[in-house]
């Protein structure tokens, strides 16, 4: 009996190595992480996330569906991490670390901040694995048609003129970007 549970025991730890190795590495191979670092000043702002490709897919509509919570790339929920309370629309995301949610639209797109973080970015069941009790901040924004089609899912922070930022996703060829200012 105590072989029995030792070889169960071994045989648990392999299959949960190789099931970490393909969640973890092999995954991350065909979407891999990345960061965005943005300073202004005593502003700092981090956005880490996975950056899935094209692939001469139909994205928004397709792989990723219209009016479904999305975690804005690939792997584990994006995280959005900033240094200074900041103003989306009139609304306010206090300085912290947060899971990054979006819910694609043709005409309007919402960017969730969401204050639980760390968790993989889909559940076994397949939806969003965000729990909207933990919703800090909605805004909306209207996603903006490109001439350029972009491979790479792809984030950046920008300035602009003045005292206003941009947040912005682009993929394929759609551009959503988001004015921010910071307290």
């Amino acid at each position: 009996m105590k072989k029995f549970l030792l070889v169960l025991g071994i045989i648990l730890v392999i299959i949960l190595g190789i099931l970490t190795y393909f969640r973890v590495y092999y995954t991350k191979s065909f979407s891999p992480e990345d960061q965005v670092k943005f300073e202004d000043g005593t502003l700092k702002i981090v956005v880490v996330y996975n950056r899935p490709s094209k692939k001469g897919r139909v994205i928004f509509g397709e792989l990723v569906p219209f009016g479904k919570v999305w975690r804005t790339g690939a792997n584990e929920a994006t995280t959005f991490e900033t240094s200074k309370d900041l103003i989306f629309g009139g609304k306010s995301l206090k300085a912290g670390k947060y899971s990054l949610w979006t819910v694609p639209g043709e005409q309007s797109w919402t960017i969730i901040f969401n204050s639980e973080y760390g968790q993989w970015g889909v559940g076994f069941n397949g939806e969003a694995n965000r729990n909207p009790a933990k919703d800090v901040v909605s805004i909306e924004a209207s996603p903006v048609g490109i001439e350029k089609e972009f491979e790479q899912f792809t984030i950046a922070v920008e300035k602009n003129m003045g005292e206003e930022h941009e947040l912005t996703f682009i993929w394929d060829k759609t551009l959503v970007a988001l004015p921010f200012t910071n307290q």
